[in-house]
């Protein structure tokens, strides 16, 4: 490991502390630190910190939450490495480690003792007629929504070309196993286990007797439209970073991206462990065998 990117939460002052305590950590072994260029300002003391700007990485480590961590996957898109998420946020549901476990992660990381796992993304194409207008990916969710709070979406929604059914809504996700447990969770939709391949479709709101969540293969396309007797106009989000206007008329079609995000894994603890630490959830009276190791 030669090269890393530190990337932090802008919202979380004590996180600029804590990367610099992670660069002299990682310079001691050699190992040089880089923020990208709009963090850079930042930080007051600079001391083994330079600018990237793009290039080859070998690991990308952040300090803050969900947010952060998209933040970053969206950063080395063009040049893909692994990210270790440490959380400072408050779930912070896909970052590996916690703020109290950073000195161990650092070692765990200059002595290559972690694994790298591949997080399927999505890739989303707005047409308008057979012409294509917009292109975006996401690691979390696409989302169809209304852009007007008063006027509500009409939209038909397809699976593999085929109609499924139509609809008024506020609007339509689809997620991946990753983002189930983002977007998607807070609109309904189940929980699916990080190795299950497979895409979610959920309906925001919908004025239909039929709008429950899709559970679908993840080979599949999913196409929304918006028709043309829709209200208002919609906005297309992917993973609430990057978002393009769509009017009446407007096709989005959704699929597998070819190009994962990779993700540091630190141990193999189960995914049902990780569900009740991060949610908080209440497990008092299970009476299975004790946890190994």
């Amino acid at each position: 490991m030669k090269t890393v990117l530190l990337v932090t939460s802008g919202a979380e002052t004590k996180a600029h502390a804590e990367a610099l305590t992670i660069c002299e950590k990682l310079s001691s072994a050699g190992i040089q630190c880089m923020v990208p260029e709009e963090d850079f300002s930042a930080f007051e003391d600079k001391a083994g910190l330079s600018i990237y700007e793009s290039g080859q990485l070998d690991l990308v480590i952040v300090l803050g939450g969900d947010g952060t961590i998209l933040r970053a996957a969206e950063l080395v898109r063009e040049n893909p490495a692994p990210i270790l998420g440490i959380n400072l946020g408050h779930v912070g549901f896909m970052a590996e480690a916690e703020r109290s476990e950073i000195g161990v992660v650092v070692d765990t990381l200059i002595a290559g003792e972690f694994e790298i796992t591949e997080r399927t993304t999505l890739e989303a194409v707005v047409y308008d007629g057979e012409k294509e207008i917009f292109r975006s990916w996401a690691l979390n969710e696409v989302a169809v929504e209304k852009s007007s709070r008063e006027r509500m979406l009409e939209v038909a929604l397809e699976v593999d070309a085929r109609p499924v059914s139509s609809f008024g809504c506020d609007g339509v996700l689809v997620s991946t196993p990753t983002g189930s447990t983002a977007y998607a969770f807070s609109a309904g939709g189940p929980v699916v286990w990080p190795n299950v391949e497979a895409f979610i479709i959920v309906p925001l709101s919908a004025h239909a007797l039929f709008a429950r969540p899709f559970v679908i293969d993840p080979d599949s396309q999913v196409a929304v439209e918006l028709l043309q007797r829709s209200a208002g106009r919609g906005v297309l989000w992917c993973d609430a970073r990057r978002s393009f206007d769509l009017e009446p008329g407007a096709r989005v079609v959704v699929q597998k991206s070819k190009a994962p995000v990779q993700m540091v894994s630190l141990s193999q603890a189960p995914f049902a462990d990780r569900l009740v630490r991060k949610f908080n959830l209440p497990v008092t009276g299970w009476r299975g065998p004790e946890a190994k190791g």
